[in-house]
């Protein structure tokens, strides 16, 4: 369990002495609502009279179901803790970033607008932040098997955690809206963009746990056991030599052109589309 920060000790304990419960107690019922996402609780505690279930909108079951003055104050409670996590950044989900697969037995979660960690009343678990620090606090975050997402849109990058490595990806120009895996052994990985669905494998790599990946390196296989497809690379060139290959920002654009081509000839772009990301990518040479 989360542990409190003294902020969220200091909550409880008043929470407790005007409410007339015990820290234990209001403590189990702030992450009942809290993983209830502030508008709902499951919880169990002889004090909240057994097993019960709360609703933001005046829905209330408790075990001990005849005595009102006892679903009066519980319901009071539910609802001040709500408005607290609500004014907690990071705490609650919102926005419409979602990761699923297609095909049943996975594990899904999100969570949009930020982590628990950063909360003042919660002490940050290094684990839940694993994608690289200099990128701040994501956009969005998401969970598919074993299989991590962590988008920052600002910065343009996003992180996956698979297989014990992190892979940060430079995003470009997407606005990802979520991710979905497809169905069966080996099956790539999908993200929504303002473009349609496109395959994971077509961002350009930019460090693979921290270690930074050349333009020409990009052809660097993902762990096969994560369901991976191989990235997409305009690098591969054979055995020609470094002095065959044009400059590594030519690479670049002459790589995200071939990208434009393949999001083309899968009508992922239209024909106007097309001829104006590649005219700009053009004019940078």
């Amino acid at each position: 369990m989360q542990q409190l920060t003294s902020e969220g000790q200091r909550i409880v304990a008043d929470l407790s002495q005007r409410y007339g419960f015990s820290q234990d107690a209001i403590t189990n019922m702030f992450f009942a609502v809290l993983n209830g996402n502030g508008s709902m609780a499951q919880f169990s505690h002889p004090e909240f009279g057994g097993s019960g279930q709360w609703m933001r909108g005046g829905m209330m079951m408790l075990g001990d179901m005849f005595n009102s003055g006892l679903k009066s104050q519980v319901d009071a409670l539910c609802n001040e803790i709500s408005n607290i996590l609500a004014n907690q950044p990071g705490l609650l989900q919102s926005g419409s970033f979602q990761s699923q697969s297609q095909g049943g037995g996975s594990h899904q979660a999100q969570r949009a607008g930020g982590m628990m960690g950063q909360s003042s009343l919660f002490v940050p678990d290094p684990a839940d932040n694993w994608w690289p620090q200099d990128l701040g606090a994501p956009n969005a975050t998401g969970s598919q098997n074993n299989v991590q997402y962590a988008y920052f849109g600002n910065a343009r990058r996003l992180a996956v955690k698979t297989g014990g490595q992190v892979w940060l990806y430079d995003t470009q120009d997407h606005q990802i809206g979520g991710f979905s895996q497809q169905q069966g052994s080996g099956g790539s990985i999908l993200f929504t963009s303002q473009y349609g669905t496109v395959n994971l494998s077509t961002l350009p790599v930019v460090s693979i746990d921290g270690r930074s990946q050349r333009p020409d390196n990009q052809n660097q296989n993902p762990p096969q056991d994560q369901s991976w497809q191989q990235p997409s690379s305009a690098s591969q060139t054979g055995n020609a030599s470094q002095t065959d290959r044009p400059p590594a920002d030519d690479r670049d654009i002459f790589g995200a052109i071939e990208r434009l081509g393949k999001l083309h000839a899968n009508g992922l772009l239209t024909d106007d589309e097309f001829s104006q990301k590649k005219a700009e990518l053009l004019s940078r040479l």
